[in-house]
């Protein structure tokens, strides 16, 4: 729902947009049910202001508020045009502000940022911490609060350069201040053993990261490929700041066998060095091991995930599909400070499957995933999938 204005500014027409829309959530999980002021807090008010010649030679200003109840963000962006065999330079400042409160014991929140190339950014978050040191329940389907926050204030620079047509390469840096907090919102710097929430053992870690992420991607009718690898290095550039090395990578390969689609992917992760048990790999959950709840099958230094899904035709909008999972820590978890995952009694590997129907609308594509895990018990998942299919 939204209303467009075009004014004209000399020779050049400045388009004004106002939009009201409802956010799609990735993924809801059912149950238990979450309170109804979560639907609202999904609705975000834009204001879109564009030139498409700033300064009569092609140059693209874009200035976009977007306000929600939970939620606001500031994009300033500004493009120089180039020729075709160059990539696109831009220059983006971002001002972003997410805030979270705890409604039950099972809210987690997963904020998606812009990515523009290249672009200063800041950003304020405050989530419930339940990946790391929620407990396991309901014979490990949902993962239950105990009271802990992140409070993250971060600000850097991002470079994303394409290489080819098939690689993208991105680099970053960046300033994080990281604060636990309980529900009350005051800082705390242990958990309800006693045991130190952040690397340092005070109130706060601080640590300037060097990300580097590159991405590779071939897609045809019959098949896909698609890689993707990220490391960031923790640079003792200022006092107590942490110094690590952190690396994942994933890769997912898709395959069309006559009329059905077999899709399998691999993820794996290692981190050296200083380390809060906040950064550990949480496995489990959707997007890891299905019919677990988030890092319900453990925490470590290392991770390793494998996923496989063989979806068949049913109907000319509908498939069907049966899945497994399965994910280790690799016995690292009693490498994390504190051990959380051992104290609060998760497995540390754990496989689930189940299956699922897709249903492929205009809006993308509909899931529906019934999940078990190795205890058992069932989990539906609903999501939407922008992208249509697989």
């Amino acid at each position: 729902m939204g209303a467009q204005q075009s004014v004209n500014a000399g020779k050049a027409k400045v388009d004004l947009q106002v939009d009201l829309t409802h956010m799609l959530c990735e993924a809801l999980l059912l149950p238990p049910l979450r309170s109804s002021g979560v639907a609202l807090s999904q609705i975000v008010g834009r204001i879109s202001l564009k030139h498409p010649s700033l300064f009569g030679r092609s140059e693209k200003l874009d200035v976009i508020l977007d306000k929600g109840i939970n939620d606001s963000n500031v994009v300033v962006a500004f493009r120089r045009p180039r020729p075709e065999w160059l990539s696109q330079q831009s220059f983006v400042i971002q001002l972003k502000h997410r805030e979270t409160y705890i409604v039950d014991d099972l809210l987690t929140d997963s904020p998606q940022i812009f990515s523009f190339s290249p672009g200063l950014s800041n950003q304020h978050s405050m989530t419930p911490e339940v990946a790391v040191h929620g407990f396991p329940a309901d014979n490990f389907t949902r993962s239950g609060s105990r009271g802990i926050n992140l409070s993250r204030l971060s600000f850097g620079l991002e470079l994303n350069e394409p290489a080819t047509s098939n690689w993208t390469s991105g680099t970053s840096v960046k300033f994080e201040h990281i604060r636990p907090v309980n529900n009350q919102g005051r800082s705390i710097a242990r958990d309800h053993d006693g045991f130190p929430l952040t690397c340092s053992g005070n109130l706060h870690d601080n640590m300037i990261i060097l990300k580097q992420e590159s991405g590779y991607a071939d897609v045809n009718d019959n098949s896909f490929l698609k890689v993707n690898f990220q490391m960031e290095q923790g640079l003792p550039l200022v006092p107590k700041s942490l110094t690590f090395n952190r690396v994942k990578c994933a890769v997912s390969k898709g395959i069309k066998l006559g009329p059905t689609f077999l899709v399998t992917s691999l993820t794996g992760g290692s981190i050296v060095g200083d380390m809060a048990p906040y950064q550990a790999f949480a496995i489990g959950g959707l997007g890891s091991v299905r019919g677990y709840g988030e890092g319900a099958v453990g925490s470590g230094r290392l991770c390793l995930v494998a996923n496989c899904e063989y979806t068949v035709p049913l109907a000319k909008h509908l498939e069907g599909s049966i899945f497994m999972d399965c994910g280790s820590d690799l016995g690292s978890a009693r490498h994390v400070p504190g051990n959380p995952a051992l104290r609060q009694g998760k497995p540390g590997f754990g496989i689930g499957f189940g299956y699922g129907l897709h249903f492929n609308t205009d809006l993308g594509q509909i899931r529906v995933d019934y999940a078990m895990n190795a205890f058992s018990r069932k989990t539906i998942y609903f999501g939407i999938n922008s992208s249509g299919g697989l």
